[in-house]
Parts: structure tokens; C-alpha cells; sequence
């Protein structure tokens, strides 16, 4: 991966990281239906207005795999990440959603994309060991309801970690623009019936639009377009390991913003989830300093 690329990722990540903030101050009070909805909604309004303005063409002719991706890897990831934030703090969620590169590996293995090997599946192993203990030793009690949330929250890295290689095949058929506008007016339509029942019970205050607002136009939306540019030209597992910087972030919003502690249980199961990412991608931070690799040309 290259230095720019790793750049942008690492900004898009700062933006990703702050949605997990946005989504744990927006659901209280509009609920998860309407938060992801309107989240959805307001990304593909702006992702249209970018396409109008550079007068590009819808991509009419990949309207079933725009309504599948739609349905998979926007509308039922963002649905399940608002839900389970009614329970979650916001780092809690960071953390689990680390858990989509190790999706994201598999289903790349499973799709040729990617060889699996030993320290995959190591990898796999010690992820849920540390999500096992974010959940038991951090400072939320793991009640019924947290066990629930924290399932759901994998459910969503699910669909969100293992729909990058299709994302990543579509951008070949799709420009980047296109594609994305296309899954978000997609996903949109998937969650709109929900949004729709369940607005007569949301609470709509100034704060909670202001959060709607942030994710839908910037992490939706602007920061979703740049990813798919970047995802086009880099390996499926490459673009994941942004979720590592997006963890980072999500955690340390949580703390500044929200006053969430973690315990140092809740620290070493992160600590596991990032380490089983990085057994999974080969990723190595260390590999790319110069002065640890003097033999590197």
C-alpha cells in the first residue's frame, strides 16, 4: 500500500471513528431505524448532487447488484451498528467492529481472493477470545441486553467486512462515484419502510440531527466515495485494515467526547481483536519503518 494511500485511509478512519460517537448520540433519541435511515438517506442526496454536478450517469444497468450491495453492505450494517449502540458505548462498538477484517478475510478466501492460512485462522480464534473479553471485563455488566448488542454488532461486521471483495470486483464494472451513490440510494430504499414506521416515536432535537447530519454528508457520504476510490486500486484485506486507525479513533472520541472508561480487561481483549486483524491481513506496522529495516532498498 502506498504512503498516500495510507494517508487518506488513515483520515477517512478519523471520520469513521467519530461515527460510532455520532451514532451512540443520535439513537437515543431518533432510534436505530430512523438514525441509519436518515444517515443513508442524506449520504446518497449528497453523493447525487456530486454525480449532477459532474454530470455523470446513473448506473442503471448494475441495478441488482447495486440493490444487493445495498441491502448488505450499507443498509444492514449501519442498522445493526445504531442498534446495538443503545447498550454499547461507543470504543465497546470501535472494538467489535474490528472484527470486519476478519470477515473480510474469509470471505476473500472464499472468493479466491484471498489464501487462507494458519495465522488466519489463529487470527479468527483470538478475535473472539478478545471480544469475549471486552464484553465480560469491561465496565459494562454483560447483561442480556449487552450479550445481544455485542451479537449484533458482529452481525454487522459481518455484512460489512465480508461485502469488500464484491465492492471491490464492482468497482471494476462501476466508477467509484457511481457505485457508491448507487449502494447508498439502494440502502436507503431498504431502510426507509423501517424509518418511516418508527418516526412518530423519534425524540428530533438540534443534537441529534447535528450527528445525523455529520455521518450523513461525511462519513456516508464524502468519506464512503474517497474509500471506493482507494478500495479500487488496493486489495480488499488493504482497505480493511483501516478499521485498526478506526478502532484507534472510535475509542478515543468515546473518552474525550462521551466520558467512557475502559477497564484493563476491556484494553487486552482490544489488544487481542487488533492483533487477530493483523494474523489475519499480515499486516505489520513495524515493516514500513526504514530504520527497523536497514536492508530495505
Amino acid at each position: 500500500m502506498r504512503a498516500r494511500h495510507f494517508t487518506q485511509l488513515a483520515g477517512l478512519s478519523a471520520l469513521w471513528g467519530a461515527g460510532f460517537l455520532f451514532t451512540r448520540i443520535a439513537t437515543p433519541q431518533l432510534g436505530p431505524a430512523v438514525t441509519a435511515g436518515c444517515r443513508v438517506g442524506l449520504g446518497a442526496v449528497t453523493l447525487l448532487m456530486i454525480m449532477r454536478w459532474l454530470g455523470m450517469r446513473w448506473p442503471r444497468d448494475h441495478w441488482r447488484e447495486l440493490l444487493l450491495l445495498g441491502a448488505t453492505g450499507i443498509a444492514g450494517p449501519q442498522f445493526l451498528y445504531a442498534w446495538a449502540s443503545r447498550y454499547l458505548p461507543a470504543g465497546y462498538s470501535a472494538v467489535l467492529g474490528v472484527t470486519s477484517v476478519l470477515f473480510g478475510a474469509f470471505a476473500s478466501a472464499w472468493m479466491k481472493e484471498e489464501s487462507l492460512t494458519w495465522s488466519k485462522m489463529l487470527g479468527c480464534v483470538t478475535a473472539f477470545l478478545g471480544v469475549a473479553l471486552v464484553v465480560q471485563l469491561g465496565p459494562l455488566r454483560p447483561t442480556s441486553d449487552v450479550v445481544s448488542a455485542t451479537l449484533v454488532a458482529l452481525c454487522g461486521s459481518l455484512l460489512s467486512g465480508s461485502t469488500t471483495p464484491l465492492f471491490k470486483r464492482a468497482t471494476s464494472r462501476m466508477e467509484p462515484l457511481a457505485l457508491t451513490a448507487g449502494v447508498h440510494v439502494a440502502g436507503f430504499f431498504w431502510l426507509l419502510p423501517a424509518a418511516l414506521w418508527n418516526l412518530p416515536k423519534a425524540h428530533v432535537t438540534p443534537t441529534a440531527v447535528a450527528a445525523v447530519a455529520i455521518m450523513g454528508i461525511a462519513t456516508s457520504g464524502l468519506a464512503y466515495w474517497q474509500y471506493m476510490r482507494i478500495v479500487r486500486l488496493v486489495t480488499p484485506i488493504a482497505a480493511l485494515s483501516s478499521t485498526f486507525m478506526t478502532t484507534v479513533f472510535g475509542v478515543l472520541w468515546g473518552h474525550l467526547f462521551l466520558s467512557e472508561t475502559f477497564t484493563s480487561g476491556s484494553y487486552f481483549g482490544g489488544a487481542l481483536v487488533l492483533l487477530a486483524a493483523m494474523l489475519v491481513t499480515g499486516f505489520n506496522p513495524l515493516r514500513s519503518l526504514p530504520w527497523l529495516n536497514p536492508l530495505k532498498p
